[in-house]
């Protein structure tokens, strides 16, 4: 996309009147064509392993603005019928992605050849890597970055992050699974190769505590690499007393192993980590 259908965008984001020019229009609607097409994407990924994602507001905006120049509209697909102002994606069968139904991948979001979607949902601005599923009734919130060969299980909520657009959207990094009724939400990021046990909650506040060690080790907002976690609770004072607070808990790391499978397999096994 060229620069000047950047500064399209963050024109009509700031004046919304400007989206009856036509230049304005035209600017949001390639750029979700793009997104839908994976020539764009929401948030970058760093060039050297470790380092930070790179969110691009104005990509956001054009989702935000996509509503605005878009029409309420009756979609009649089979038997299904919905009334909504976007369409769903188109022409899986050329990307190379599969779809069971009732899966919903929408359009403006984009899935990478070899990439699986059970009875889920993909949402506009949302990216899924090659090779990765996004099990039964998993969904995938508007602008979530899923990495390569990623397993989301199923009921798996990762939460979409539209507004403000400069805010970090939710990311699962390459070779991750998360497991049942995960939910990831408020732009955490998960390392490469994690595993996260069935019904881990992941917030913005939520602690991340690492008791692996001989001291605790204490994050928010990310799940390092390779680390194996599971729902935890810890004591916490309050005025009417002492109870126990949600966490979760980093209880070990997955080995590093040329075949993820088996290391998966292997983590799961070790750890006890129900899935």
């Amino acid at each position: 996309m060229s620069e000047s259908a950047q500064t399209l965008i963050e024109q009509a984001f700031e004046d919304r009147s400007l989206l009856k020019e036509s230049a304005h229009r035209e600017a949001v609607l390639e750029t979700v064509e793009a997104l839908d097409k994976g020539t764009l994407r929401v948030a970058s990924p760093p060039e050297e392993a470790g380092g930070e994602w790179t969110t691009h507001a104005w990509i956001k905006q054009a989702v935000l603005l996509y509503f605005g120049v878009r029409d309420m509209e009756k979609m009649e697909i089979g038997p299904f019928e919905f009334y909504d102002k976007i369409p769903l994606k188109k022409d899986l069968d050329k990307a190379g992605v599969r779809v069971v139904p009732p899966g919903t991948a929408r359009y403006g979001s984009h899935m990478e050849p070899g990439s699986i979607l059970m009875p889920g949902y993909v949402n506009i601005g949302a990216r899924v890597g090659a090779g990765s599923m996004v099990d039964t009734w998993a969904t995938v919130g508007s602008c979530a970055q899923i990495g390569k060969d990623v397993h989301l299980a199923g009921g798996v909520g990762i939460g979409g992050v539209l507004e403000p657009p400069g805010a970090t959207p939710v990311v699962i990094e390459d070779g991750a699974f998360v497991g049942s009724r995960c939910a990831v939400v408020d732009g955490v990021r998960v390392g490469r190769e994690a595993v996260l046990g069935a019904m881990v909650v992941l917030t913005a506040t939520m602690p991340i505590l690492d008791v692996s060690g001989p001291e605790v080790v204490e994050y928010r907002k990310e799940v390092p690499p390779r680390s194996v976690v599971i729902p935890g609770m810890r004591n916490k004072k309050f005025p009417a007393g002492e109870y126990g607070a949600p966490c979760a808990l980093i209880i070990g790391q997955r080995k590093e192993s040329t075949d993820r499978k088996t290391s998966l397999n292997e983590a799961l096994r070790e750890f006890q980590v129900p899935v």
